[in-house]
């Protein structure tokens, strides 16, 4: 009987081979997909001398701090670090609500003139003013030099705001019906019904926000250029790559006596290559704390977003 039931039980050789072949895909992709960042951060953690040899794969050969100390003796790591912060925080509660809302309002089949405001929302998306009309409203607006102008015109996403109302749509009319008779109001339904029901939709939108917000730098360079307190991360993170290259160059042609002494000696404990590394580590490790915890509803709410159109 126990040789009856393992004969049933036994794989036939095409799905073992097919699992096999399955988990070797699997294997390549994670190292394909791994590498990148590990190697990334072993370069990171080398010492800066031993770098240049090249060779390093995913481990540091000269273990050290160095290169993240270099980071952080800049005093506009930290504002830029609490500028980055405040906008992501800030733009994901702007950017939700009034995307949300907007989805919500077009997502009504029997709104009025509903064909004309979505063919108004998607002009935008194919078709733009251009950098100096944009830098010329923001003027305008008054805020250049202003935290506000990394909130106030990233309110609304329109392919946000796509993903939201076919989301919505496929809410059954029912449920805002009944709350409707009850004597609800479309903004009670919203907050109380739709809302709640919607938390994969909602998780993937504000990563999008969240992630939009974090990795920005253009805005900064075009309309915060004098106030370097309002730099964010990137801004600051790019200007600190800026000046080990400067460094490592002036270094690197160092032999006569009009350069900065100070600059030479800077250059040859430091490498660009570990510097960008570096920063790239400190950029990405809060976005991938963050993910995991929301990755089941940034998957459910993009497949469920992509039913209808």
């Amino acid at each position: 009987m126990k040789s009856a039931n393992k004969i049933k039980h036994k794989k036939p050789l095409g799905d073992r081979l097919l699992m096999i072949a399955v988990y070797v895909t699997m294997v390549v992709v994670i190292v394909v997909t791994m590498y990148p960042f590990l190697n990334s951060l072993a370069i990171s953690l080398n010492s800066a001398d031993d770098t240049a040899k090249g060779g390093v794969t995913i481990y540091p050969r000269l273990f050290t701090f160095e290169n993240y100390r270099t980071i952080f003796k800049n005093d506009l790591v930290f504002s830029g670090y609490t500028i980055t912060i405040a906008r992501t925080l800030i733009g994901v509660v702007t950017g939700l609500f009034f995307t949300s809302i907007l989805a919500f309002g077009l997502a009504h089949r029997h709104l009025a003139g509903r064909k004309f405001y979505t063919i108004f929302c998607l002009i935008p998306m194919y078709f733009g003013g251009g950098i100096i009309p944009m830098f010329l409203l923001i003027r305008n607006l008054g805020l250049l030099n202003n935290f506000w102008v990394y909130i106030i015109p990233n309110l609304v996403n329109l392919w946000n705001m796509i993903l939201m109302r076919s989301y919505f749509q496929n809410i059954p009319e029912s449920l805002e019906e009944s709350a409707r008779i009850d004597g609800a109001r479309y903004f009670s339904v919203f907050w109380r019904i739709i809302f709640p029901i919607s938390t994969p939709m909602i998780a993937t939108i504000c990563l999008y926000i969240g992630v939009f917000h974090w990795n920005s730098w253009f805005d900064a360079a075009y309309y915060v250029p004098l106030n370097k307190s309002l730099k964010p991360m990137q801004s600051v993170l790019i200007s600190i790559i800026n000046e080990a290259s400067f460094a490592e160059r002036v270094a690197a042609s160092a032999g006569g006596a009009s350069f900065d002494m100070g600059n030479i000696a800077r250059g040859r404990r430091m490498n660009v290559r570990s510097i960008t590394m570096s920063t790239m580590i400190v950029t990405i490790v809060p976005i991938v704390m963050v993910y995991p915890f929301i990755q089941r509803y940034f998957i459910k709410g993009i497949m469920i977003g992509s039913i209808k159109g």
